[in-house]
């Protein structure tokens, strides 16, 4: 894809607590960023999905709280933070383990209690870890 930058002017918002001067009122980006998002967010429903009917199929077992519907929140705020951020989240997790840099395979297995897990399948379907990219997980809900 061709680098050709694209810049989006962002409409005023009404906020509470926050300087007007503060918001941002474009962003810049382009196609290959924007592919980037999209591919990244077509994994993730693909993931939500397959975990969907491994749920329905008993492969696993417990709650499976699924994300589906809310890539783009996964998505946009890793647009936003680097892996230097530290990043817990409640219980519907599965997409930021995605966005944080676990893999598709990892993810399934930790929901299925397999060994080759994202958390050698201790975790279930609610708390991934990965200190290496600092997320530490769901765990909100259920508690620390």
């Amino acid at each position: 894809f061709a680098a050709q930058s694209v810049t989006v002017k962002i409409p005023k918002f009404e906020l509470h607590r926050f300087e007007d001067s503060q918001m941002p009122k474009t962003a810049t980006t382009n196609k290959g960023e924007l592919m980037k998002y999209f591919t990244n967010m077509a994994v993730m429903r693909r993931t939500e999905i397959m975990a969907d009917n491994l749920y329905k199929s008993k492969h696993i077992r417990g709650f499976c709280h699924l994300y589906d519907g809310q890539e783009a929140l996964a998505e946009g705020m890793e647009a936003a933070l680097t892996w230097e951020d530290a990043l817990i989240t409640a219980y519907r997790d599965h997409c930021q383990a995605l966005a944080r840099g676990d893999t598709p395979y990892r993810v399934l297995a930790e929901m299925m209690q397999k060994k080759t897990g994202s958390t050698s399948g201790k975790g279930g379907s609610m708390h991934y870890y990965n200190s290496k990219h600092n997320f530490y997980g769901g765990n909100g809900i259920v508690g620390a």
